[in-house]
C-alpha cells in the first residue's frame, strides 16, 4: 500500500468546512458553498471528502467544468491509495461531465500504478522499417515517450477524426499495431495476431516508439463495441492488471 494522506489526517479543518457548506446549501447559497470548499481544498489538497463534496455541489448546480476538474484530481488521489475502481469511476465521470476535458493524464496515472513494470520507455533504435509519414497523408505524428497513446486518442476523439492510428515499437522500429477510428470513436484494432480488445491490451502498454495518424474519407467496419473510448481503454488496463496478477 502506498503512503498517502487520509481525510482523518486533517481533522477539524475538513469537518468544519463541510459543516459550513451544508449551512450555505440549506439557505440555497451554492456559490458560497463552492467558494468555501475551494478555499478549504487549497489548505487540504489531498482531502477526498472535500473534493467529493465539491464535485457533488458543482454537478447539482450545472457547473460541469468544475465537476470534471475535481474528478480528475480525485483520480490521482484514489490511485495513490490503490483504489483503482474509484479512480476509474471518477475518470468516466469526468468525461461525462465535460466531454471536452483531456483525461489522458488520468489514464496515464492508472496505467503507471497498475503496471509499474512497463513504465520505463526503451530508447528509440534505428527504425528502417518504421512507417514513413512522407509516403502517406499523415495528419499528425509523434513520439510515444513524449505524447502518450492516451493523448493521441484524445486528440482524435475531440476532433472527431476518421482514420488509422499506426503505432511503432521503440526497440525494433516494427509496426506494433493499428487502431481505427470512425468520427473519433475506436472502431477496431490489430496488433500482430491479436484483434480488437485483445490488440488494445497490448497497445496500451506502449510507452516508447512512434505513432502517426492517417485520415480516411470512409468509415471502417466497427468490430469493437463500447459506450466510449474512455471505458474501452479503462477496461483494457483493468484486464491487463488481472492477467498479470
Amino acid at each position: 500500500m502506498k503512503d498517502a494522506h487520509t481525510d482523518t489526517d486533517y481533522g477539524e479543518d475538513v469537518e468544519t468546512a463541510l459543516l459550513d457548506v451544508e449551512l450555505f446549501l440549506k439557505y440555497r447559497s451554492h456559490a458560497r458553498a463552492m467558494a468555501r470548499l475551494q478555499e478549504a481544498i487549497k489548505n487540504n489538497p489531498h482531502a477526498i471528502k472535500l473534493r467529493e463534496r465539491l464535485r457533488e455541489v458543482a454537478t447539482a448546480h450545472q457547473q460541469p467544468e468544475e465537476a470534471a476538474r475535481q474528478c480528475l484530481a480525485l483520480v490521482k488521489l484514489y490511485v495513490a491509495r490503490d483504489n483503482f475502481d474509484a479512480a476509474q469511476e471518477r475518470l468516466l465521470a469526468a468525461k461525462q461531465a465535460d466531454p471536452r476535458i483531456n483525461i489522458a493524464s488520468g489514464l496515464e496515472a492508472i496505467r503507471r500504478a497498475r503496471r509499474p513494470d512497463i513504465m520505463q520507455p526503451v530508447a528509440a533504435a534505428a527504425a528502417p522499417d518504421a512507417p514513413r509519414a512522407g509516403a502517406r497523408t499523415v495528419t499528425f505524428a509523434g513520439d510515444l515517450s513524449v505524447v502518450s497513446i492516451f493523448d493521441a486518442v484524445q486528440v482524435i476523439e475531440n476532433a472527431r477524426l476518421t482514420g488509422t492510428l499506426t503505432l511503432t515499437a521503440a526497440a525494433t522500429g516494427a509496426r506494433a499495431g493499428r487502431i481505427r477510428f470512425n468520427e473519433g470513436r475506436i472502431a477496431s484494432a490489430e496488433s500482430g495476431h491479436n484483434q480488437d480488445t485483445d490488440a488494445l491490451r497490448s497497445l496500451v502498454e506502449l510507452t516508447g516508439g512512434q505513432f502517426d495518424f492517417e485520415r480516411s474519407n470512409e468509415n471502417y467496419p466497427t468490430t469493437i463495441q463500447a459506450t466510449s473510448n474512455t471505458s474501452l481503454l479503462l477496461n483494457a488496463l483493468r484486464e491487463l492488471d488481472e492477467e498479470n496478477k
